[in-house]
This record gives C-alpha cells, sequence and structure tokens, in this order.
C-alpha cells in the first residue's frame, strides 16, 4: 500500500511541477524582438566585429540595459538574473576567470564575444525546436555589442 501512495504522491508532484515549468514559460507573454535605439552609440558598420568594442563604455552600458530588458529579460531574467527558463548570462564568461595566463585570458573572451554575436544574432534551435529566436533582423550590431556590455557589469565573477 504505501508504495502505491508513494508512486501516486510522485506522479502528482510531477504533474504539479511540470503545470508550473509550462505556465511560467507561458508568462514570458510577447516575445517579439523591439527596436533599440543606439543614434547615441559609436556606430560600428556593417562587418560584424569579433569582439565587444563597447566594451566598458558608459553609453553604451545605458543602451544595453535598455535593449536588454526589452528584449532579453523575459527570458534570462531581470539584471540578467535566470529564473531557471534560460542561461544565467552572468555566468556567461566565468571560464575565462580562471585562467592565469593573460592571452589565453583574452582570447578566451574573444571567444565568448563571438559566440554571444553569433547566437544573439542567429539564435539557437535543437532538434527542431527553437530555444532563442534570431534577433538579426531586429537588432543591430550596436545594440548586441551594447548589451553584451551591460552583461559584462552584470558578471557573477569580474574579470
Amino acid at each position: 500500500m504505501k508504495t502505491h501512495a508513494a508512486r501516486l504522491a510522485r506522479h502528482v508532484l510531477a504533474g504539479l511541477l511540470a503545470s508550473l515549468l509550462a505556465g511560467a514559460a507561458l508568462a514570458h507573454g510577447d516575445v517579439t524582438p523591439q527596436a533599440v535605439d543606439t543614434r547615441d552609440l559609436r556606430p560600428l558598420g556593417t562587418e560584424w566585429l569579433a569582439e565587444n568594442p563597447y566594451r566598458a563604455d558608459a553609453p553604451a552600458v545605458k543602451v544595453g540595459t535598455s535593449a536588454y530588458n526589452q528584449n532579453c529579460a523575459r527570458c534570462h531574467g531581470l539584471e540578467a538574473v535566470s529564473g531557471g527558463i534560460a542561461p544565467d548570462l552572468r555566468r556567461m564568461d566565468n571560464e575565462c576567470v580562471t585562467l592565469k595566463d593573460d592571452k589565453k585570458k583574452a582570447a578566451c573572451v574573444k571567444e565568448i564575444d563571438e559566440y554571444f554575436a553569433t547566437t544573439v544574432r542567429r539564435g539557437r534551435t535543437r532538434n527542431g525546436a527553437v530555444y532563442m529566436p534570431p534577433f538579426e533582423a531586429v537588432l543591430n550590431q550596436e545594440a548586441v555589442w551594447a548589451i553584451k556590455a551591460y552583461l559584462e557589469t552584470r558578471r557573477e565573477k569580474p574579470l
């Protein structure tokens, strides 16, 4: 009798958890990308850069904060603190922090920059499921790098 009750309790708990997760996903609402006003930022041109040119640039961080809140927070969390649905972007370059060699650390940061820009531009799909929509049609290079500049101010482990 105990095993039947325990199984039933596990099934009820699993169903409740599934319902909560589905509700959380639906609570994100409209995820239509929003345009970002980047006219006050230094223009970067049409060729995508491999590294964040706005690192520690206060005006870019301001634009990036707004852009993040409009386009990223509903999945990645307010102030980049994930609620578990999408990756916690404060931890994006944590592995770079552990590197002692400055050249290796710089290479690591550049690699993370490239991965970030590519992911934002093209989105992420796995097994036919869209995990992140592509933003390239809405966010220009300046907006993408401004968001990255903002995220660098939110790092869990500063470089």
